[in-house]
């Protein structure tokens, strides 16, 4: 029986909460730094510089961390688990607090941007409005898996005691069916099973973590090849786009709803970390570094959340200042050059709404 599911309690994983808080700020970043807003006959439409740049999409199989976070997302889970289960509390009562930890700031969130897209429609007369409502509260998608995710826990938790890593092998064999339906015999529709599917696969993997850490090296640089070469053979079949998020001018994503090539891109990701892993736990041992990934932790959720407030605060001050969003298609030499700096504005405007309503959320985050 392992420590998570005896409750014994043990040292906090620095390496866990960095990866965590590092995949939600990598998310932010991106956003913030790579979406090209143009305005449309219908309001402000989002672009990437992925579709207008060769090659790029490469950088997306680093940068694309979903697979990631939701993989470090099932071993936090099944190690808070075991230490509530050492407390005594049932497997609802455990699920239900999660899901409402997370679940509440997410309804309040929207529910304030309803108010103000009913509001500014109403007093302005604007249709773009309720676009904007719309791009802001977009990012939350991934937060409406997690919680499916967390209300599946105890069938997970279930396959994980019963069937051990068959689980894997047959969550990973479900969503290849589901691509073969929807590429070789056109049911579009059941792509969308793999939002539970593939996202499960990831967040069940988590559940073996312990396992992951204690292979010799070897087997995380195994990982990361089998990984890369499956990511590499799967792009390259002429099936499945190289990009691992959505791209105009893409015949379908990989992400939207997720393809089998996001299993592989999981592969890669969990052995790049472990390789990584000997050389980061050195750094997290420095004080410095210690209060960096500490400070990054406490505000990683609320960052999150409100990350896409700030960029509209931003983007609007910008429209009213200037007259322009900022965007530029395609994507000039300026542009690129602008991009280190290009998360000044929204870091500036998001700052301000966090400390207003999110320092709570920053000191416990308990729904991740």
């Amino acid at each position: 029986m392992t420590q998570q599911q005896v409750g014994t309690v043990v040292e906090r994983d620095k390496y866990v909460d960095w990866l965590r808080a590092l995949s939600l700020v990598v998310v932010v970043g991106w956003h913030w730094a790579f979406t090209i807003l143009v305005w449309g006959p219908s309001g402000p439409e989002p672009t990437s510089p992925l579709g207008f740049t060769s090659g790029l999409w490469i950088l997306t199989w680093l940068l694309q961390v979903l697979p990631l976070f939701f993989y470090v997302g099932g071993h936090v889970h099944l190690l808070s688990w075991g230490r509530a289960q050492g407390r005594g509390v049932g497997l609802g009562a455990f699920v239900w607090r999660r899901i409402r930890a997370l679940a509440l700031p997410a309804l309040v969130l929207s529910g304030v941007w309803a108010v103000i897209g009913a509001a500014v429609t109403a007093v302005f007369r604007v249709d773009w409005m309720w676009r904007v409502v719309l791009l802001v509260l977009s990012p939350l998608w991934f937060l409406g898996v997690y919680l499916v995710l967390i209300a599946l826990l105890p069938v997970a938790l279930w396959l994980h005691r019963r069937y051990d890593v068959l689980a894997l092998i047959w969550l990973g064999g479900a969503a290849l069916v589901v691509d073969v339906l929807r590429f070789r015999y056109g049911v579009e529709q059941a792509g969308w099973l793999n939002m539970v599917i593939v996202w499960g696969l990831a967040h069940q993997a988590g559940f073996f973590y312990d396992r992951v850490v204690i292979l010799p090296r070897r087997y995380d640089v195994a990982l990361l090849w089998t990984g890369l070469f499956a990511l590499f053979g799967l792009v390259y079949s002429g099936i499945y786009p190289g990009s691992m998020v959505g791209v105009p001018g893409d015949k379908w994503s990989n992400m939207a709803p997720p393809t089998f090539v996001i299993v592989a891109l999981l592969l890669f990701q969990i052995g790049v970390v472990e390789v990584l892993r000997p050389a980061m736990e050195r750094v997290l041992e420095r004080p410095r570094w210690q209060r960096v990934n500490a400070f990054i932790n406490r505000y990683a959720l609320p960052l999150f959340l409100f990350h896409t407030t700030g960029m509209a605060i931003a983007l609007g001050l910008s429209w009213w200042l200037f007259g322009s969003l900022g965007g530029t298609i395609p994507p000039d030499l300026k542009w690129w050059l602008e991009r280190p700096i290009a998360i000044v504005g929204p870091l500036v405007c998001t700052a301000p709404v966090i400390y207003l309503f999110g320092r709570r959320r920053g000191r416990r985050q308990s729904g991740f």
